[in-house]
Parts: structure tokens; C-alpha cells; sequence
């Protein structure tokens, strides 16, 4: 009797102890080592961590899976855990709780993923991490007090990222941190911290000068792995070793001009200059009045360790282009900004005094856009600035070859806009605006092609979408619409022409009786002149034939 129950406890202890084996998950293989129970799930297809994992696991590694995130309250049942390693996967986001619930954890190896940060203070839920290991990353940042919670640190990996600049005071601060740790926070303090900064791309200049100095005098309790740290940047330290450079302090630019009031006359070049120091390197970047529509060519080189030199070209000046050009110069310790006053003056103005002067016709500067699609048409926007001082009229005309409109506004001082409608469908259009006086071939004309009509308000809509590009360039647009700028004697209304008879032409359309209903002109001085003429619907078809020949 007593024999059949001893065998039938030790039953039951095989059973209970069977019974208390976790289950081990698909493709995963789970074993005992000396510090406890293992899973090791490598190549497995887990997209993410799973949440059944039992409390008994002391190791969990998960390698070479399409993980991509450590969500919060990823290890709830897993406290634990010491050993956690996820090298090898897709992981770009650490969310702020996903290292909670683990108190035991020593070990957290996260090599080669996609990080770009660290939520550095999720580490204050993890006291006893011994061991970092963050290496082949993207991580480009390390903020000062990245360590305060990882007090219990031996072994922190950073290398092959893409750490640029980092403060001393990251690493020199880590002692005082060990100092302030609390005595239940569990075993005795370490004597030093083992650190990788090796394979990143430093940027030697006066922003990484403490950490420079901290590699050259490096001591306990901070062990660099490889102390050889190499620059990558600036070009001018590229390739040498922390202990061979030597780095200037920061300081905002400083900027210089060789002159800061400049006179030229109408017609000629000229390139205004600009000269920054600072450390680190500036960036330089100019502003003026009518930088919206007058777009210089600006031109920055280096000229030596930490001096930019910025030239803004101006070619053949106009009174227009008067006015105070602002350079500023900036860096991450602050900016800097230098005017220049540049004074064109007329011709004339600056003559010899026994030259002959003679009058000459009146001149404007003109620059005319097509800014945005109406309802019904398009919207014209302009700069006018006459050579003299006088209050200028001057005229837009708009023409038509599809349907012989033609529409003559003459425009009061002080309005710079005008809204074309009623466009027909497959129609080209120049508009030219110019002096009062002068004829539309010696301003500035814009040429538009409007698409075809599919039929119905809505779709002719659809068709009227203009975009603007410059001379003789095309862009894609909205299917049937097409757009050219064509400036002063350019050739390209020439070349648009040319292009135009290429495609097929449009049903003809009776022409629109031209209006001004643009709200803008009711309270200035305006007026509308048209001329209609006759569409000749055979002339019409002889020239689609020819379109089609060619």
C-alpha cells in the first residue's frame, strides 16, 4: 500500500511540474541556462513583441524579425526579466513606457535597427542596467543629461550612428549622478563606464571643442573602447584625430562689407558683397524690398576656417532695384545682419558736366504674372515702376487670334492687378501691359493657352487652370492646360506659336464681349476699350488643315 502511493505522488510532482513548463512560442525555442529559463526567437516573423510571454523567462532574443516598435506596456507580465536582446530587427520608436514593469532588466541590446532617438528618461524604471548597446543605429543626438537614470551603467555602445556634436558634460556629469543614487537601489556603485564613440561622423568645430579636450585628458571613471575618434567634418579637419585638432570657441558672425552705400546708374552690373566670420560656419542669406519679384543670383564660398563670403549679383540695374539690401548672417550661437544702400540713378544723373544729354522717351520697369486661376478666367498681377517721378498710366492689352478679341484697359496709378474673363476653350491669349503711350510690343507680354471645352460650366472650369514658368519652358499642368511667360522682345510668344499649331485646334466660339468686373478697379480711375472682329469659320478650317498637315 505504501508503495503505490509513493509512486502515485511522484505523479503528481511530475505532473505539477510539467504543468508549470511555459509554453514556448511557434518557431521560437525555449531552454534552461544557468541564470534561468530562455527564449530565443530568431528569423521569426513577429511583427510585434508578444504579450503572452511568461514571468519565468530571465532572456528573451528576438533577432532578425520585422519588429519596428517597442510599444508601451510591452513586458507587463516580464518582471523578471534581465536579459533582453533585440538586436538585428526594423525598430525606429521606443515609446516612453516600454521599458516599465521591468526592475530586473541588466541587459538591453537594441544593435543595428532604425533608431534615430532614445527616450533617455524611460531608463528611470530600469535602476540595475549594467549593459547599453545601441550601436549601428541612426542615432544623431545625446542630450546632457542622457545618463542621470542609468546609474547602475557599465557599457554604453554608441558607436556606428550619427552622432556629429556632443557635450562633455554628457559623460564628466556621470559621476555626480552616482552620487545621488540612493542606497536600496541595489548593488555597490561601479568604478567606471566603458564607452563606444568610435565609427560617427564628428563634426570638428567649435561646438564639439569640450568633448575634444575631454577624449585628450580622458580619465577615470569613463574607459573609451577606442579613443582614436576621426572628423569628418568640415572639410578643413576632415580625416584628423581628436588628439591631433585643435577647435577655436563659438562665437556669433561677425559681418563686413567693403562698401555699404554703393551708386551705380540705370543699365549697369553689380554685385554686392558680404563677408561673414563666426564658429561654427555661417549660413548667410540676403533680403530686399522686391525680392518677390526681382530674383538675384547670390553666389557663398568659403574663404577660410569658419569666413563665408556671399556676392549678390544685380545685372543691369534699374531705379527699381534702389533700396536697402540686408544681409544676415547666422549660426547656432546667433545672427548677424549688415545693410547695404544701393542708389540707381538715371543716366544722366551721373554724366560729365560738359556732356551733351539727351532727352530720352519715357522707360518703366515692368513685370507681369499670371498669379491665380477665377471662376471664369485668370487673375494678372504686375510690377510697374516709371523712370520719372510722375504718377504713370499704363495700358494692358488683351489679345486674341482665336477669336479676334482684342481688349485695351488703361490703368490708373496705384492698381496692379486685373482679372481676365470669359476665356474660350483651345484659345490663345497674350496680355501686355506698357507705358500709356507706348505700344504693347515694348512692354512686357505673357502668353496663355487655355484647354479644351469638354462640355458643360463645370468641366470648361476644369479646362482654364493656368500655371506660369519661364521662357520657352513647359511644366506638367492639369490635362488640357497649358501656360508660357513670354518677357519684352523674347521669342518666346514666337516659339509658343509654333507649338500652338501643332495641336488641334478648338470648335470655334463666338467671342465674349470683354468686361472689367474685377472689384479692384470700382474705385480707381479705368477704362475699357474693346475692338470684336468677325470670325471667319472657313479661314478657320483652312488652318486646322494645315495644322494637321504638319
Amino acid at each position: 500500500m505504501a508503495s503505490v502511493f509513493h509512486h502515485f505522488l511522484l505523479v503528481l510532482v511530475f505532473l505539477d511540474t510539467h504543468a508549470a513548463q511555459p509554453f514556448c512560442l511557434p518557431g521560437c525555442t525555449c531552454s534552461e541556462e544557468s541564470f534561468g529559463r530562455t527564449l530565443q526567437c530568431i528569423s521569426v516573423s513577429l511583427g510585434k513583441i508578444p504579450g503572452n510571454l511568461s514571468e519565468e523567462f530571465k532572456q528573451v532574443r528576438i533577432e532578425n524579425s520585422p519588429l519596428f516598435e517597442m510599444p508601451q506596456g510591452s513586458f507587463i507580465n516580464m518582471s523578471t526579466l534581465e536579459y533582453l536582446w533585440l538586436n538585428f530587427n526594423n525598430i525606429s520608436v521606443i515609446h516612453l513606457g516600454a521599458l516599465e514593469h521591468l526592475p530586473e532588466l541588466r541587459e538591453l541590446r537594441l544593435e543595428g535597427n532604425r533608431l534615430r532617438s532614445v527616450p533617455w528618461t524611460a531608463f528611470h524604471a530600469t535602476p540595475l542596467l549594467r549593459v547599453l548597446d545601441l550601436k549601428r543605429n541612426k542615432i544623431d543626438a545625446l542630450p546632457e543629461l542622457a545618463l542621470q537614470f542609468l546609474v547602475s551603467l557599465t557599457y554604453l555602445d554608441l558607436s556606428s550612428n550619427r552622432l556629429t556634436v556632443v557635450s562633455r558634460s554628457v559623460f564628466l556629469n556621470w559621476p555626480a549622478y552616482l552620487k545621488r543614487r540612493q542606497p536600496d537601489c541595489g548593488a555597490g556603485i561601479p568604478s567606471s563606464l566603458v564607452v563606444a564613440l568610435h565609427d560617427n561622423p564628428w563634426v570638428c568645430d567649435c561646438r564639439l571643442r569640450g568633448l575634444v579636450q575631454f577624449v585628450k585628458s580622458i580619465t577615470l571613471p569613463v574607459i573609451l573602447v577606442n579613443s582614436y575618434l576621426i572628423c569628418r567634418g568640415p572639410v578643413s579637419k576632415a580625416g584628423q584625430l581628436f588628439h591631433e585638432t585643435e577647435l577655436s570657441t563659438c562665437m556669433k558672425p561677425q559681418i563686413s562689407t567693403p562698401s555699404a552705400n554703393v551708386t551705380i546708374r540705370v543699365g549697369q552690373n553689380v554685385t554686392l558683397r558680404c563677408l561673414a566670420q563666426a564658429s561654427p560656419s555661417p549660413s548667410i542669406a540676403w533680403t530686399y524690398p522686391l525680392s518677390m519679384w526681382r530674383e538675384f543670383d547670390v553666389l557663398t564660398s568659403s574663404t577660410g576656417e569658419d569666413t563665408a563670403l556671399s556676392e549678390l549679383a544685380i545685372p543691369a540695374a534699374h531705379l527699381v532695384d534702389s533700396g536697402n539690401y540686408t544681409c544676415m548672417a547666422s549660426n547656432s550661437i546667433g545672427k548677424s545682419t549688415l545693410v547695404i544702400s544701393l542708389h540707381v540713378q538715371p543716366a544722366q544723373a551721373l554724366r560729365a558736366p560738359d556732356s551733351l544729354s539727351i532727352p530720352s522717351e519715357g522707360n518703366a520697369y515692368i513685370d507681369l504674372r499670371v498669379v491665380k486661376q477665377t471662376v471664369h478666367g485668370i487673375l494678372l498681377e504686375w510690377l510697374a515702376v516709371a523712370d520719372t517721378s510722375e504718377e504713370e498710366w499704363f495700358t494692358l492689352h488683351i489679345a486674341s487670334d482665336e477669336a479676334f478679341r482684342k481688349e485695351v484697359v488703361h490703368i490708373g496709378p496705384g492698381i496692379n492687378t486685373y482679372a481676365v474673363d470669359n476665356l474660350l476653350p483651345g484659345t490663345k491669349y497674350k496680355a501686355c501691359l506698357s507705358l500709356e503711350d507706348q505700344p504693347p510690343h515694348q512692354g512686357q507680354c505673357v502668353v496663355f493657352v487655355t484647354g479644351r471645352h469638354g462640355g458643360g460650366l463645370e468641366a470648361r472650369e476644369r479646362l482654364l487652370h493656368v500655371t506660369v514658368v519661364l521662357c520657352v519652358v513647359l511644366l506638367a499642368v492639369p490635362v488640357g492646360a497649358y501656360a508660357w511667360a513670354a518677357q519684352g522682345p523674347c521669342s518666346c510668344s514666337k516659339w509658343v506659336l509654333c507649338y500652338c499649331l501643332h495641336r488641334r485646334k478648338a470648335p470655334s466660339c463666338p467671342p465674349a464681349a470683354p468686361q472689367c468686373r474685377d472689384g479692384s478697379f470700382r474705385e480707381h480711375p479705368a477704362v475699357c476699350d474693346d475692338g470684336e472682329g468677325h470670325i471667319d469659320t472657313e479661314g478657320d478650317k483652312e488652318k486646322e488643315g494645315i495644322e494637321e498637315n504638319s
